[in-house]
């Protein structure tokens, strides 16, 4: 089995040109064509904390919602969501709250893809070397089941290269590193990485950059394709 996983921090729409666009943000994510999305920033900083993107559009693109919204507008845990193919089952949400000055989160789901059970997280790491060591140790531990396939992946806001030792994390996670996400006009910064267990096999991995992508958001998307066994 093969599945494709992506990581996208859309800025809540904000793109380089300083215009909330969602419909540039939906076009890049149905340029991705991954199976499980994981998207950062979803909703608007202040007041209600809506989502920025409609939900009736993320329907059309083929993807269900896998979230536990922060508030009754929002659309995801601390801005943070995961998108997954339908045809794929949601088996279980949870999520992880991370508070520090500015609250972070993960968020995790359960699937079932073609009879096999995955964990999927998807995650937002502090700015703060020390508060996202630890973070990032605490979401290594949560969204490991013992036997079950699984991936993390998200803006980890880490600028070494590689990482693991500097934040802490566990011997059963290989890390990703599909080149440098931000900033998306001339990247020069590797924020966002993939984690997965020793299930997996590597097929292809890289940045999504397109013209498009290099607008909508301040993060271009990453993206993995995984082979299960």
């Amino acid at each position: 089995m093969q599945l494709t996983f992506a990581s996208y921090n859309i800025h809540k729409a904000v793109g380089m040109d300083r215009r909330r666009d969602p419909g540039r943000i939906l076009s890049v994510i149905g340029e991705l064509a991954a199976d499980v999305v994981a998207l950062q920033e979803v909703d608007l900083r202040l007041g209600t904390r809506a989502g920025v993107l409609d939900r009736h559009a993320i329907d059309e693109l083929g993807y269900q919602i896998a979230s536990k919204p922060t508030r009754p507008a929002s659309l995801g845990w601390h801005g943070n969501a995961l998108l997954v193919r339908k045809g794929i089952d949601v088996l279980e949400v949870e999520a992880d709250d991370l508070p520090r000055i500015e609250p972070r989160g993960a968020v995790r789901a359960r699937i079932t893809a073609q009879g096999h059970e995955i964990w999927v997280t998807g995650m937002h790491l502090d700015l703060s070397g020390l508060r996202r060591k630890r973070q990032f140790a605490h979401v290594c531990n949560a969204s490991r089941a013992p036997g079950l396939p699984a991936v993390m992946m998200g803006d980890c806001n880490e600028w070494l290269r590689p990482i693991g030792g500097e934040l802490g994390l566990a011997a059963h996670w290989s890390v990703v590193d599909p080149g440098s996400s931000f900033p998306s006009r001339r990247p020069v910064l590797a924020l966002d990485r993939l984690m997965h267990t020793p299930h997996w096999h590597m097929v292809e991995t890289g940045v999504h950059s397109t013209p498009l992508s290099r607008q909508a958001s301040d993060h271009l998307p990453i993206k993995a394709t995984l082979r299960l066994g």
